[in-house]
């Protein structure tokens, strides 16, 4: 495989994005933890362990952690992918399921919606599978 091949896949387009989606997530965690312990606490060390009270402030912390579990498991199959030049098919259609199914998820959880984001979790966790499979056979 050629560098520009992998370069010009859509593949290497989601990968980047993706970091846009993990920085979304821990700036908003930040921001909403800061709004209400004030920026002291986030300048500070905060050896107290204090923790944000309110509920949104919680569900951004909460679906942080819940994307950044699953978010190695994305780059790791990315650039397996990448690696072996299946840059396109059922392993990119996987990563186009996972990359949507995690924007999908955020405002859910922050909304407090039960049950479809737990769907929606579970689309998200069909495009790692679809990417391993194009990867393990």
């Amino acid at each position: 495989m050629e560098p520009v091949s992998a370069s010009a896949s859509l593949l290497v387009t989601l990968l980047a994005w993706s970091v846009v989606l993990l920085v979304a997530h821990v700036l908003t965690q930040g921001m909403l933890a800061t709004k209400e312990l004030g920026t002291q606490w986030n300048a500070g060390p905060r050896d107290d362990n204090k923790q944000p009270a309110s509920k949104l402030a919680g569900r951004a912390a909460r679906a942080s952690s819940n994307f950044r579990e699953t978010y190695p498991a994305f780059v790791a199959l990315a650039a397996g992918l990448l690696f072996t030049g299946e840059t396109a098919g059922l392993g990119l259609t996987g990563a186009i399921v996972w990359f949507v199914g995690r924007i999908v998820y955020y405002p859910l959880y922050l909304a407090g919606v039960p049950y479809i984001r737990s769907v929606v979790w579970t689309g998200s966790m069909v495009g790692l599978g679809l990417m391993f499979l194009a990867l393990a056979f």
